[in-house]
């Protein structure tokens, strides 16, 4: 049973409790509490083992965090993103604290926050603008109180949406998240890939044509756009050969050099691990 209002010694809430369906639990990102504190006098939360996520934006006051043996102290405009699994203790400050929070959880929200945390996404962090998160809280907020016979699908929406704002922000690819200085910016190396890809591409080419060492090429290509060089250049072709396949006549040895792939054996071999099915079969089924 949903209770909006909470009045104790410690806060003064306004949450909303929610049990989604079978349904949702199995397949879906799914809610299970949103709401809005302010405390009335110190006091810290301590959990762990829980199966489930937290987010929350600090609206006010200040507290601390402590969570994967670091202490974190938090103020007005932070955010916090927790894997409730994991052992945590959040409490305020004596400028008792007012927070905007949802739980959440799902099948793959594990795999989520394992990207998330790749691409150096923190526990904490402080955005430019708190509003875009505000809004979709209150927004998920008032999905939970709805009683709109979708409304599982869209509170699902409404948590990607939030995902993805939380994505964005751990992007930070010009930073040096382990030793704190600038790394070289590979993007025209990129650019590079998506203009000649259809050409024979080794590492050691691009190393030698952009004069930069081939191992560190390959650890910052991945940490900037989260693919290693082999694998974006495998998009790359993937991508080129279904547009053939699909709106050409060419035959797949065809596609496979215009792909930059000669051997069309390696090629057919390559599109199956990506695409479980093979070109002719794509093609049939496109």
């Amino acid at each position: 049973m949903d209770t909006p209002l909470f009045d104790g010694e410690l806060v003064h809430a306004r949450r909303m409790i929610y049990t989604p369906s079978a349904f949702a639990k199995s397949n879906l990102v799914h809610l299970q509490e949103v709401g809005q504190l302010q405390a009335r006098s110190p006091h810290a939360s301590t959990r762990q083992g829980l199966a489930s996520y937290l987010f929350f934006v600090v609206e006010s006051g200040s507290g601390t965090l402590e969570y994967e043996g670091e202490t974190r102290v938090l103020c007005a405009g932070d955010c916090v993103f927790l894997d409730c699994r994991r052992p945590y203790r959040h409490y305020t400050g004596d400028d008792l604290w007012q927070l905007r929070w949802a739980h959440f959880y799902g099948p793959n929200m594990a795999a989520i926050y394992k990207k998330y945390r790749e691409r150096g996404g923190q526990p904490s962090f402080h955005p430019e603008n708190t509003a875009p998160y505000t809004r979709r809280l209150e927004a998920l907020y008032t999905l939970a109180a709805s009683d709109n016979y979708v409304r599982d699908m869209q509170i699902c929406e409404g948590l990607f949406a939030l995902l993805t704002l939380l994505m964005q922000e751990s992007w930070h690819p010009e930073i040096v998240r382990t030793a704190g200085t600038k790394r070289q910016n590979v993007q025209e190396i990129k650019d590079y890939l998506d203009l000649h890809f259809a050409e024979k591409i080794t590492l050691d080419a691009l190393a030698e044509r952009f004069y930069i060492n081939k191992f560190y090429l390959t650890r910052v290509f991945k940490e900037q756009f989260g693919l290693s060089v082999t694998s974006y250049l495998t998009q790359l072709r993937i991508t080129q050969a279904k547009r053939l396949l699909r709106f050409t006549d060419k035959s797949v040895e065809n596609v496979a050099q215009e792909c930059g792939l000669n051997d069309a054996n390696y090629f057919s071999r390559l599109f199956k691990k990506v695409e479980g099915t093979t070109p002719g079969e794509y093609r049939r089924q496109w």
